[in-house]
């Protein structure tokens, strides 16, 4: 399958990365240590995704959820970010991938929020691998911020309501610029979207995987490619009028 999976990749993957505590409760140990655990299955796919010329990666770090989890694990996670981004920048760089981070910053502690800052101007100008963090992120907080921005343009007078359509929304949303999401992996068995990406989710295939995000492997990513590959993505069409537009 891998073949098929070559010639037909998405452009954008999506991947929200769960099952790092049941990864760890498994083996008696911390959900911290399942979090660190995971970091090297976020090393692999950022690094097969840019070997494979993949455009863009999005990676569900930590939801608007997430704020719910006890103070410890959330203050750990945060500290495992920062020392993250500390460790990884330089050689994410090297390898030209241009670094983001989308979600509510204001949540954050002000010493993340400068070295996120830094990290997306130290690599700004990368032309490889576009990707993007989602930290303090929602779906819905998503569309919500997009929406007041644009009240605010309507209610000053720079935008009339009947300009407002898809693609001028889409302008106001966290991922903006950036190709479509075409793939979503989850991991962990699970198969719910958890408040993830909901605008840009619309005609992306959903590719769930068994295996807990620290076991994730660069044949799970095959397995996930050549699934996409089987995909006949219509868009409404019917699979008639599709290959007749091939043809």
């Amino acid at each position: 399958m891998k073949a098929a999976a070559v010639t037909h990749l998405p452009r954008h993957v999506a991947v929200i990365m769960d099952g790092n505590g049941r990864w760890a409760a498994a083996r008696g140990q911390t959900r911290t240590a399942g979090h660190k655990a995971g970091l090297k299955s976020v090393r692999l796919i950022i690094e097969e995704c840019s070997r494979r010329g993949i455009e863009a990666l999005t990676l569900f770090a930590f939801s608007s959820e997430n704020w719910r989890r006890p103070a410890e694990e959330v203050g750990s996670l945060m500290s495992l970010f920062l020392e993250a981004l500390d460790r990884e920048i330089a050689e994410l760089h090297r390898k030209a991938v241009r670094v983001r981070v989308v979600g509510e910053r204001r949540s954050l502690a002000v010493r993340l929020q400068a070295r996120i800052a830094a990290a997306e101007e130290h690599t700004a100008a990368n032309g490889g691998l576009k990707l993007q963090v989602a930290l303090s992120y929602g779906g819905r907080w998503d569309i919500v911020q997009a929406a007041q921005q644009l009240a605010r343009e309507a209610a000053s007078g720079a935008l009339r309501p009947q300009d407002l359509g898809e693609e001028r929304f889409a302008a106001g949303l966290a991922l903006a610029g950036l190709p479509p999401v075409e793939l979503l992996i989850r991991t962990g068995g699970e198969q719910r979207l958890s408040n993830f990406l909901l605008w840009d989710l619309a005609y992306a295939e959903l590719h769930f995987a068994a295996c807990l995000w620290p076991d994730f492997t660069a044949s799970d990513l095959d397995e996930a490619l050549a699934f996409f590959a089987g995909r006949e993505r219509r868009f409404g069409r019917t699979g008639a009028q599709r290959a007749a537009a091939k043809a």
